[in-house]
């Protein structure tokens, strides 16, 4: 196993009406709060006015309107808020949009150059305000980590950044909010928590035995709860299932004594920054096109572990049983209702080499777990499509 740090101090607080804890855990934190949510769904639910009882003895302000990838010009707004009113606490209620823009404000609101700095070099983040979250859809484990991603489409650019002070000090994690999600958030979603979990369980490293058990678990949950919850929108057991597989899934601990540069996310990043497509479905989309292009004599042994620990697949010829899950990976996706080619979501031809190139240049394609070059890349999206 490779070194590795996990410090894990967000105060979780799961399960049903948690959120009357919110006062309590904003309390030490200060009183001035930014409030930052998205496109309205936490009105439509009652999960607003919820909020906004509970803090009625805090001085709340408000940045609505934080788009599904969130985007640089939103950041911007919710930093001047945080200046113009000596912000003292960020409030993300949302998903995990809401809360990647909620981190870079609270850091631009401690910098004083434009926070696409941030995104660009996240050697320049400094102090950040405390964040507190209160989460609304099981996908990308941002209530429980350092990690935000930026899309700024005037350079057509969607990057990561982290911090470890940006992690939240407090989430709430409550299931029952995720009942109301369209049956496509809930699939988009599951596949983004796959997608987290086969970029860390894919790596060059084999010995740590006790993570990859863990990635397989979290792994055999998405694939038995996703089709209750598409069916049963209300199961309480199948969707708090999946809001812990989502939270578990990137907290760093699939990455504990593993680690290296991920690549379906650096693929799929450069067709939201072109395309503004749903970054669940583009990770559907490239996953399984991927995992066809590196199998080989040097990767099809994991591929079998894969099939045998997640799928209960038992062939014994190692390619043919490597293609089987490849296989079910892609049936899976599809079964939840999501698009599986570019074209289904608008993409065409006319921008794939261009993607590559940023993709290598950006992802650190060439240090993946299979390495790709640019020729590499495109020959995968032409598949997608």
């Amino acid at each position: 196993m490779n070194n590795f740090r996990f410090n894990a101090y967000t105060d979780i607080r799961f399960g049903k009406n948690q959120v009357e804890a919110l006062p309590e855990l904003i309390a030490p934190l200060g009183k001035k709060v930014l409030m930052v949510y998205g496109g309205g769904s936490i009105r439509k639910n009652g999960l607003y006015d919820k909020v906004k009882t509970l803090l009625a003895d805090f001085e709340v302000f408000e940045l609505a309107g934080v788009e599904p990838n969130p985007k640089i010009t939103s950041v911007r707004e919710g930093v001047k808020i945080c200046k113009k009113e000596n912000i003292e606490v960020v409030l993300a209620v949302g998903g995990g949009s809401t809360i990647d823009a909620s981190k870079v404000i609270a850091a631009g609101a401690n910098y004083d150059g434009d926070p696409w700095d941030l995104v660009v070099d996240n050697n320049k983040i400094g102090k950040v305000l405390p964040v507190v979250t209160v989460l609304t859809l099981a996908a990308t484990g941002s209530e429980m980590n350092k990690n935000a991603v930026i899309s700024n489409m005037e350079t057509n650019e969607k990057l990561g950044t982290s911090s470890h002070n940006f992690i939240p000090r407090a989430s709430i994690c409550d299931p029952t909010y995720l009942f109301s999600l369209p049956a496509s958030q809930t699939a988009a979603g599951t596949a983004d928590i796959m997608s987290h979990i086969f970029e860390q369980y894919f790596q060059h490293e084999k010995r740590a035995f006790i993570t990859d058990r863990f990635a397989e678990s979290l792994l055999k949950a998405c694939i038995k709860y996703c089709p209750i919850a598409l069916k049963e929108p209300d199961n309480y057991e199948a969707r708090a299932n999946l809001m812990w597989a989502s939270t578990q899934a990137l907290n760093s601990l699939l990455s504990c004594g593993k680690g290296g540069a991920w690549t379906c996310h650096a693929i799929e990043h450069e067709l939201s920054a072109y395309y503004d497509i749903t970054h669940g479905v583009g990770l559907a989309i490239i996953t399984p096109r991927w995992m066809r292009y590196i199998l080989n004599e040097d990767t099809v042994e994991k591929f079998c572990e894969y099939a045998k620990n997640v799928w209960d697949i038992t062939e014994e010829d190692p390619y043919k049983c490597a293609n089987m899950a490849i296989d079910a990976t892609e049936n899976f996706f599809r079964a939840c209702g999501i698009p599986m080619t570019l074209k289904e979501v608008g993409i065409d031809e006319s921008k794939l080499q261009v993607m590559a190139e940023n993709a290598v240049r950006r992802g650190g394609l060439m240090n993946a777990y299979v390495s790709l070059n640019v020729e590499d890349v495109v020959t995968i999206l032409k598949a997608c499509l």
